[in-house]
């Protein structure tokens, strides 16, 4: 191949943008994906305790706790 022939190929690859906008958004995926594991590793400990209090209030609940008798404020 001569350089007479690599011009033309360059510049048409140059040109085509089909694969372009495959390329930009597999790149923001790519941005967004690692930005929610970041978020999701910083705030894991307090999604954890979050969880954690519903599930125990939910237990005391169902087994007649204190949250779950009645307040005497009856008429």
């Amino acid at each position: 191949m001569n350089k007479g022939n690599i011009c033309p190929i360059l510049l048409r690859a140059f040109r085509d943008k089909r694969g372009q906008t495959l390329v930009e958004y597999a790149l923001i995926l790519a941005f967004i994906s690692v930005v929610a594991i970041s978020v999701l590793i910083a705030l894991g400990g307090q999604v954890k305790t979050v969880f954690t209090t519903i599930t125990s209030q939910l237990a005391i609940s169902q087994n007649g706790g204190p949250s779950s008798a009645p307040s005497g404020h009856g008429g």
